[in-house]
């Protein structure tokens, strides 16, 4: 009988891809969404072929029927806010109490290996000075530090996974980079937003030179499914990138270089960073990172798990082929 995977937040942009990745491997799939409205985003790429389960990351509710008689749990879902939240505790409490109640109700239920989403933001933010640093899982983020209520939040959640899970259950954690790709409906990362962006012509006075690390969302879905089910994985984190950072204008160029006409708009010129710092809010994460450039590697999950993933320019070309329509290789 094929095993069943309960993937929370479904309807999401790394979670709708994670539920094919799954069914085109014989899985049994269940997802949480927050209301019944959002199943419709699921059913349009998945058909029937998915359980829906009613559960929000903020009450029990609806958790322990969807953890039921699961073999596995992909913990995805995670709030992304637009805005800045009006205090950091508004989306730090979410995600760390989001991610404990799913945990807990994975634990309680058997499940025997659950698997965390969490961001290369708990990994390589909160230093001074980072340099030719090469950051690796074995970094950590230090929430003290002044980073911004979602970076802050993403590591205080993994930390809480981590000392929630010791000695009590089996967990892994993903790490990932900006996740770029082909787009499968409305809900989709900020990093497409910036390909979007980009390709309308939005940056036409120029582009802040920001830093970005690059991973495909159909290799980030691998590496979930990988991370699942090898035994090495337990107790571990991987980072998911495809390499060390680009530039924004990097990006740019591959558009330019490989779309032609259809990249008419993109910018080609970069503004210096004390222009940007001058016209940019404080509280804008853009007058932190401007000029920012942090080296990783992803080798480790190249080396236990056998993870390859696509290269960064294959990442940004399918998401600018996916928004305009074109195929995607």
């Amino acid at each position: 009988m094929p095993e069943t995977v309960l993937v929370t937040g479904g309807s999401g942009f790394l979670g709708l891809h994670t539920i094919v990745a799954l069914l085109d491997r014989g899985y049994r799939v269940r997802t949480t969404v927050r209301s019944p409205a959002r199943e419709a985003q699921v059913r349009e790429i998945a058909g029937d072929r998915v359980e829906f389960f009613t559960a929000d990351l903020l009450a029990d509710e609806g958790w322990a029927a969807a953890t039921a008689g699961a073999d596995f749990v992909l913990h995805v879902a995670s709030p992304f806010p637009g805005v800045a939240p009006d205090h950091e505790d508004d989306l730090i409490i979410p995600a760390r109490e989001g991610t404990l109640r799913v945990l807990r109700a994975a634990r309680d239920a058997g499940v025997r290996r659950t698997v965390v989403t969490s961001s290369f933001a708990a990994v390589g933010y909160g230093r001074a000075e980072f340099g030719d640093h090469v950051f690796t899982e074995a970094d950590w983020t230090d929430p003290t530090a002044d980073i911004g209520a979602y970076i802050k939040s993403k590591a205080i959640a993994e930390r809480a996974a981590w000392d929630f899970a010791r000695g009590d259950m089996e967990l892994a954690v993903v790490n990932p980079v900006g996740i770029f790709g082909p787009v499968l409906g409305p809900d989709h990362s900020a990093s497409i937003g910036l390909v979007s962006a980009l390709l309308g012509g939005a940056m036409a006075g120029g582009m802040p030179r920001l830093a970005f690390s690059v991973v495909d969302v159909r290799d980030a879905a691998d590496l979930h499914l990988r991370a699942m089910t090898d035994p090495a994985a337990a107790g571990e984190r991987f980072i998911a990138a495809a390499g060390d950072g680009v530039w924004l204008a990097d990006i740019a160029r591959i558009l330019r270089e490989h779309l032609g006409e259809a990249a008419a708009n993109v910018p080609t010129t970069e503004l210096p960073d004390e222009v940007v710092r001058a016209n940019a809010p404080a509280s804008d994460p853009m007058a932190r990172e401007v000029g920012n450039f942090r080296h990783l590697s992803a080798e480790k999950a190249r080396r236990v798990l056998g993870w390859e993933p696509r290269s960064t320019e294959e990442a940004i070309l399918a998401t600018a082929e996916s928004l305009l329509g074109l195929p995607v290789a």
